[in-house]
């Protein structure tokens, strides 16, 4: 099966949807499934037949890498969304 951007995440029969442990309770989620071959599959919850993102594992591999290292710590400039062991500012949370 080709596998492209925007394929309804419904049509991914082989995918296993996951999402993190520090996800929303009330659904609103990003959702994550290996696809055959290696590449990501990422879904909103709230939308399951909706449009998905495929990305390369290298692709993937380069955001959290972003993420881990606080590159994207601006989108929630509260801090609202600091966890345990994520960065900011190049500093480690406890």
């Amino acid at each position: 099966m080709l596998v492209s951007n925007g394929i309804p995440a419904d049509q991914l029969s082989m995918a296993q949807w996951r999402k993190s442990r520090f996800s929303n309770p009330s659904g609103s989620c990003v959702e994550v499934a290996k696809l055959p071959g290696g590449a990501v599959a990422v879904r909103n919850s709230r939308h399951p037949s909706g449009p998905a993102l495929i990305y390369t594992r290298a692709e993937i591999a380069a955001f959290l890498s972003g993420v881990k290292h606080g590159e994207f710590d601006d989108l929630c400039p509260d801090g609202s969304m600091l966890l345990p062991g994520s960065h900011r500012n190049g500093v480690l949370a406890q």
